[in-house]
């Protein structure tokens, strides 16, 4: 990567990056959740989701969204944009709003596309690691929600982008699947099967657990699904904590 005085793009990098953009675009661009989808399986109060994508006004002020350039109006949401909701969610507990993070994700939009949280490179690529620092650096991101620092002299990930990186599977430098509660690893995402929602073996927990509350026990669900006893667990962990996030 070739960064200029004062950290700005050239224009190669940035013909690169738009470029691997296009090729990944039918994958990021599916449109196959709900804002409430959003809220639940990434642990948000109601309305988050809405407000992130869609942006709000309060108090006669308004707020543009963090994740779209601008407001569509629609009320789908695309697997990339459930992506990066998913790495904002890290931060949702923090003291400063996420909403600060827009100049951030605007400057990083340009070098790698509509879905820049949705790629490899802020996480994995050591130059794109670079690159994050230098545009937090220009908006004056607040610490609590910068995604990368320097420790002992080395470029690392804070511990909320590494939580999100290792949640996520990359192939082709794209997010392909990815865990949506780091305490059931088993249930996994993925926007090419089972219709992106959550899933154990292609079985979605909400049609295993919606059995699990009627009254089929554990043992016969194994047997129905053909899945391991503690694949059956992880799936009403899942929903336990999902159900409880929904509630909040």
């Amino acid at each position: 990567m070739v960064l200029h005085s004062g950290g700005q793009m050239d224009g190669r990098t940035l013909c690169s990056s738009a470029k691997m953009g296009r090729m990944t675009v039918s994958l990021l661009d599916r449109a196959i959740y709900s804002y409430a989808d959003v809220d639940r399986l990434v642990g948000l109060r109601t309305g988050t989701a809405r407000r992130w994508l869609e942006g709000y006004t309060r108090q006669g002020r308004d707020y543009a969204p963090v994740l779209r350039p601008d407001p569509t109006g629609s009320d789908e949401v695309t697997w990339g944009e459930m992506v990066e909701a998913r790495l904002l969610a890290e931060f949702r507990d923090r003291n400063v709003p996420v909403h600060r993070l827009r100049p951030a994700v605007e400057r990083l939009r340009e070098a790698w596309g509509r879905y820049p949280l949705a790629h490899a490179r802020p996480f994995l690529d050591v130059e794109g690691r670079e690159l994050v620092q230098v545009v937090q650096q220009e908006v004056g991101l607040d610490r609590e929600l910068q995604l990368v620092v320097v420790r002992d002299g080395q470029l690392v990930l804070t511990d909320a982008a590494q939580r999100f990186s290792t949640a996520v599977v990359y192939e082709q430098e794209v997010a392909q699947s990815m865990r949506p509660d780091a305490r059931t690893p088993q249930v996994v995402m993925d926007p090419r099967r089972s219709s992106g929602q959550p899933a154990v073996r292609n079985v979605r927990t909400d049609s295993l657990a919606e059995d699990y509350r009627a009254g089929t026990s554990r043992e016969e669900l194994s047997d129905l699904y053909d899945l391991e006893l503690e694949q059956v667990d992880a799936v009403i962990r899942f929903e336990l904590i999902s159900s409880a996030s929904r509630v909040a």
